[in-house]
């Protein structure tokens, strides 16, 4: 049997869009002679609906959609996920399905299992679990159907199991000799890696056929990287699609070519690939052309603009200097060095007349109180106001910069820098900002050398720099990632990586003192294992500290 594997990137809620582009895969597929092509989960509706599932005409439409699509489908068998009714008598109204379509009909139907409520996960908010495995004669096989956390609690990968069942040895036991997974698995570092090498171990401990469809695209705050692959019932890799980008291969259960297409090379590469996908699927979904970016000379709003450019076209970024009192010659120099080296438009707009006027408005209020942070967030105000005149006149997205080091600490403007519509790279430390601004560079210098060699700086104040705030953001970065994705106290962070125990705990006081902060930021693409946003819920006004 040929399988095609049609990993697709859709919008929630497009229904004859994401319909059309089934059945467009479809005919792909069958072209290429293959008896059945599986699609990613919640393909029909776009994942992740959220509340849109307690809509009754969300769930109407997904159910009338199918039909139509199995009466639009070219003459192969399809496996497509859904939102359906979930015919329970008790419970939750709405199941996360699949549904086998073929000749025209729905011949079979299967509910999700496992429904995971961890980071971004809360499936067990909307969804009713599935009761029972699906084994299914198709092809010469009995063919086992699972969706996506169905075969995320596998007994000979994972130490500890968050789950009672194990939908894979469930079918396994009924006979499977062959297992499909429908997923929509979002991308965070490492998390490729791990995918491979669980179906890997599911497939050689089992000893048979593993095929993982994966959903593709931006959605929100979060990046769906593909990545699609099928092992055989060795473990071996016998098809892989490409990763940040709609494809479908084709797997051979009669051992013949293997298609495995090329991965990224590099973690610099994976992370500046999904980051491209987000914000180009970000910006199309909601029905903008073009963006804007602040441009300061810094590598901070050099990568995201290189990112835009890259993701949307140069003709559709524009960057805007807005040269303060404080700011360096050569800021601007280099910010108008990367829109040449981009091809991206620019203009400049002086921001100190407007900061005097301001100054001399609040004079009179601020009588008798020394000049201090206030006049320095003025400014960054003053440049926001302006970032967004500008969007709110021409229609433009504006990509705010901050990434994710200095939103960890409140190192940033609330309504000044934090103004925008999408934070590109706030889910991006510091550190990794720097590594990926030199993979853009690696064929030419494109971010001025200029701007990834001087010190960070805000320049809000004479001779500025961020580590007069902050510590080394190489120390900083450390402590973030141990808190924040490895979820350590401050002792066993300062006692594992040597790190001062009192630069920690004041590190750690920041972190929690700015949530108020980054409940007000933009939407965050997700790239790491724990992003500000929707997978990190902690409440403002709280008392406990590490």
């Amino acid at each position: 049997m040929k399988i095609a594997l049609a990993q697709i990137d859709t919008t929630i809620g497009d229904f004859a869009g994401n319909r059309e582009r089934i059945v467009k895969y479809a005919g792909c597929a069958r072209d290429r002679g293959a008896d059945l092509v599986v699609f990613p989960e919640l393909a029909l509706c776009g994942y992740p609906p959220r509340d849109l599932v307690e809509k009754a005409g969300f769930v109407e439409r997904s159910q009338a959609e199918l039909l139509r699509l199995a009466r639009q489908l070219p003459p192969i068998a399809a496996l497509v996920g859904y939102v359906r009714p979930s015919r329970a008598e008790q419970g939750k109204p709405v199941a996360d399905a699949a549904a086998l379509l073929v000749g025209g009909s729905v011949v079979l139907d299967y509910a999700k299992i496992l429904l995971p409520f961890y980071d971004v996960f809360d499936e067990s908010r909307y969804f009713e679990p599935g009761r029972s495995v699906c084994v299914h004669e198709f092809g010469g096989f009995r063919v086992g159907i699972t969706i996506c956390e169905d075969v995320w609690n596998d007994k000979h990968f994972w130490t500890k199991r968050l789950y009672a069942r194990d939908p894979v040895e469930e079918c396994v036991e009924a006979g499977a000799n062959l297992l499909l997974n429908l997923a929509s698995s979002p991308y965070g570092t490492e998390k490729i890696k791990l995918r491979h090498d669980m179906l890997k171990t599911i497939s050689t401990e089992r000893g048979i056929p593993v095929v993982y469809v994966n959903h593709v695209g931006g959605n929100d705050q979060l990046v769906f990287d593909g990545s699609s692959l099928a092992f055989n019932a060795r473990g071996e890799l016998a098809a892989r699609a490409r990763s940040f980008a709609e494809d479908l291969v084709i797997f051979d259960t009669n051992e013949g070519p293997r298609e495995i297409h090329a991965a990224p090379a590099c973690e610099a590469e994976e992370i500046y690939q999904a980051l491209c996908l987000g914000v180009r699927d970000y910006v199309h979904k909601c029905g903008f052309r073009k963006v804007l970016v602040g441009l300061s000379g810094g590598i901070d709003s050099s990568l995201v603009a290189t990112l835009a450019a890259d993701a949307l076209g140069p003709e559709n970024v524009l960057g805007i200097g807005m040269p303060g009192p404080y700011s360096s010659p050569g800021s601007i120099r280099d910010a108008e060095t990367l829109a040449r080296n981009l091809g991206i438009g620019f203009r400049v707009i002086p921001i100190t007349p407007v900061f005097e006027s301001y100054l001399e408005t609040l004079d009179p209020a601020f009588e008798g109180e020394p000049r201090d942070v206030t006049e320095e967030n003025i400014q960054a105000r003053i440049r926001g106001n302006i970032l967004m005149a500008l969007s709110n006149k021409f229609g433009s997205l504006l990509l705010t910069t901050g990434n994710k080091s200095e939103l960890a600490v409140g190192y940033c403007t609330l309504y000044g820098d934090m103004a925008g519509g999408l934070a590109a790279i706030a889910d991006v430390p510091k550190t990794t900002v720097y590594a990926l601004a030199r993979y853009v560079n690696r064929a030419a210098e494109r971010i001025p050398q200029a701007s990834l060699d001087k010190p960070p700086s805000a320049e809000l104040r004479p001779n500025q720099t961020d580590q007069d705030t902050l510590p080394p953001y190489e120390v900083l970065d450390t402590i973030l990632k141990a808190y924040i994705e490895d979820n350590l106290g401050a002792d066993e962070i300062a006692r594992t990586h040597q790190i001062d125990p009192v630069l920690v705990r004041e590190t750690l006081r920041r972190v929690n003192a700015a949530e108020y902060k980054r409940q007000q930021a933009p939407p965050t693409l997700k790239v790491t294992a724990k992003a500000f946003g929707m997978g990190r819920r902690y409440p403002i006004a709280q008392k406990f500290c590490e």
